[in-house]
């Protein structure tokens, strides 16, 4: 390597585009595999795989699926020699894609105007919620105006999944990504391979402790004291806090901050009994033994805040099944509008994050990074810190005390 200070993917693309000059590899040649690249150059596989993308990209080398990288040349004549049961490609990520090319279930196809279009990549937890698809339609509001189509992708919240997509989309030779991580104790690891790799990508809902990245989200710390001074000039005192998962996400942990120090604004004692986030929620029905029922049945709390619209709806149930009545008897408020086309659409009071403008400052800030590669290496990132709203529905009330 000429140059140790190069970044490492840099240095792998020069190491092939040498031997490709001096005809060290000839036209038609395979290059080794992505696993015995990694041994040789001692880096990760992104790092290996957004090497090979470029080299692509550039027209040093071309990719077949299921078979691997030749030096560019006669590609037709390669792809003949293929049995076929050598040419089937590996199981891609379950992928969605706009109208710019067709969902074929687990494959993309496109044709040759098709291949043209430069492809952006959204990987988020679940495709369920009306956060993710107004989260959606923010991104198509900006991308519908430029060059690039979106492939979307669910990790079914699995950080293991998380990571064979972005390696899967950097493989298949996306322009960027933006990122919805799932809940995981731990920072994905490609992810921070992305960020020493200099690939461009977008954090949205989340950002890192210690760890500088373009993020877009909603400022949590404000919802959290948002929350509780509302329910509380509702009369309420007994205020619970709830998740669906033990896994302390920076989200959760910014919005806990701010249930505490709104709590703390009010000169109210912090109760840990109120701040139910130690297990998890599986949504296969109401089930009588879950922690979460028997709180609800002892009436331990007058109002609850949910760390998400599903969660409150899971409480509505519970409710119903209690034969306790929302707001009369018990307040929920949501973070985040729940999902048209259930019995409670319009009914549920929340915060709202204004996911739709999410989607469009983090369209925005990946577009600009593609379109100025000087400023993709400056290392000045975009933060966007967005400003929760309340929008009061009718599944709060005033505390009438007895």
């Amino acid at each position: 390597m000429q140059n140790e200070r190069q970044p490492l993917y840099i240095q792998i693309q020069e190491y092939f585009r040498h031997r490709i000059s001096n005809s060290e590899l000839k036209v038609g040649e395979k290059i080794p595999s992505e696993k015995e690249l990694m041994e040789q150059f001692d880096v990760s596989r992104i790092t290996v795989a957004n090497a090979l993308m470029q080299l692509a990209k550039d027209g040093w080398i071309y990719r077949v699926p299921g078979r691997g990288s030749f030096v560019q040349g006669n590609q037709e004549e390669a792809e003949e020699s293929l049995t076929e049961e050598d040419s089937k490609p590996p199981a891609a990520p379950e992928v969605m894609i706009n109208t710019k090319s067709r969902y074929l279930g687990n494959k993309m196809e496109r044709n040759a105007s098709e291949n043209k279009t430069k492809r952006l990549g959204l990987i988020v937890p679940y495709l369920i919620d009306y956060f993710s698809l107004r989260l959606i339609q923010g991104i198509n509001r900006v991308l519908e105006k430029s060059e690039y189509s979106l492939c979307i992708v669910q990790t079914y919240n699995r950080i293991e999944r998380e990571e064979a997509t972005i390696l899967e989309l950097v493989r298949d030779g996306v322009e960027g990504l933006i990122i919805f991580p799932c809940d995981t104790e731990t920072y994905n690891e490609e992810v921070l391979t992305l960020k020493q790799n200099k690939y461009p990508f977008v954090l949205i809902d989340r950002y890192f402790h210690g760890v500088e990245t373009n993020s877009v989200r909603c400022d949590g710390l404000v919802g959290g004291e948002m929350a509780v001074d509302y329910l509380w000039n509702l009369g309420h005192r007994d205020i619970a806090i709830c998740s669906d998962s033990p896994f302390p996400t920076i989200t959760v942990e910014d919005r806990i901050s701010g249930y505490m120090e709104g709590l703390k604004q009010k000169g109210a004692l912090i109760n840990p009994s109120l701040i139910l986030t130690d297990f998890l929620v599986e949504y296969k029905g109401v089930d009588p033994e879950h922690p979460l029922y028997r709180f609800i049945k002892n009436r331990m709390a007058t109002a609850f805040i949910t760390l998400n619209s599903r969660l409150g709806l899971h409480l509505m149930a519970i409710c119903r099944e209690l034969g306790l009545r929302v707001p009369e008897d018990i307040s929920i408020l949501t973070f985040d509008d729940p999902s048209p086309g259930t019995d409670e659409s319009g009914f549920v009071s929340y915060i709202s994050q204004s996911e739709d403008l999410m989607g469009e400052e983090a369209a925005r800030i990946l577009t600009t990074l593609l379109a100025d590669k000087a400023a993709e290496q400056d290392h000045k990132y975009h933060k966007i810190l967005l400003q929760p709203k309340l929008v009061e529905r009718q599944s709060t009330a005033k505390y009438l005390r007895n």
